[in-house]
């Protein structure tokens, strides 16, 4: 049953790079539904348009075709996390966490406070002072999450946050992040290259096609929240990664082949 009332709802988006013969169509057309509350990570082969999909909820592409729409209350509704962190090297911690309370005009007192709540929460708060250069990726990347969670968004887009990190540390801040969401049921839209990914944090895993990307298939997880990183030594969890991969690979195959 369609939900009535998304938050994001993407209607036969496409998007095309370059002109004429020169053309490449990247996406689409995509139709997706994201429910307040929920998690959904999106997989797919390297270059199948998973990205573009997600700058195109940011308003930071226009779709060549199609319509995507955000449903929300607030002025400034989605926060957006980067695979290259995209904090400020001049800034401190706390000034970077307190960026998007400064832009909307928070008072200074009011967003110190709340960032340094944040801090606390991704085990930070001894780090206020630093400054990022002095940090480790993972840190970086805490910071990079309190920075979006500090605004409170409605919407959090994630384009493979944690694809620089090493496995463990990995391992690690997909759990955080599990139990901030968990905390905070902020609806995301995660992209990701990891099924282990997608199955630990999402309410649900889309698989996108090879170039142009669509979405082929989805899963729901059957593991009820709240859940914790546990679920990776389950048998359900390998048999959903194992289905999950047989269908992934089968469009890296199309891909390479193309």
């Amino acid at each position: 049953m369609e939900d009535p009332h998304p938050k994001l709802r993407a209607r036969a988006v496409t998007r095309t790079f370059g002109r004429a013969a020169e053309a490449v169509h990247a996406l689409g057309p995509v139709d997706l539904d994201v429910a307040p509350g929920e998690f959904t990570c999106v997989v797919g082969p390297s270059g199948c348009g998973k990205s573009t999909l997600l700058r195109i909820a940011a308003g930071l592409l226009r779709p060549s075709a199609g319509d995507l729409s955000i449903r929300t209350a607030a002025r400034r509704p989605v926060a957006m996390i980067f695979q290259d962190y995209g904090i400020y090297d001049w800034k401190t911690v706390l000034a970077n966490v307190r960026f998007g309370l400064d832009i909307q005009r928070v008072p200074r007192r009011e967003a110190d406070t709340r960032a340094r709540e944040w801090l606390r929460r991704i085990g930070l708060a001894d780090f206020a002072a630093a400054y990022p250069a002095t940090l480790s990726g993972g840190m970086r990347q805490r910071v990079a999450i309190a920075r979006a969670l500090a605004v409170e968004p409605e919407i959090l887009l994630m384009d493979e946050p944690f694809a620089a990190l090493d496995a463990q540390l990995r391992t690690i801040l997909q759990d955080e992040l599990l139990a901030l969401t968990q905390t905070t049921r902020t609806t995301t839209l995660f992209i990701t290259h990891s099924l282990e990914e997608a199955i630990v944090l999402g309410d649900r895993v889309l698989v996108m096609s090879a170039r142009p990307g669509r979405i082929i298939a989805e899963r729901r997880p059957p593991f009820p929240r709240p859940r914790s990183g546990e679920i990776r030594s389950t048998p359900a969890f390998a048999a959903l990664k194992s289905e999950l991969w047989d269908l992934l690979r089968a469009e890296v195959g199309t891909e390479a082949a193309a």
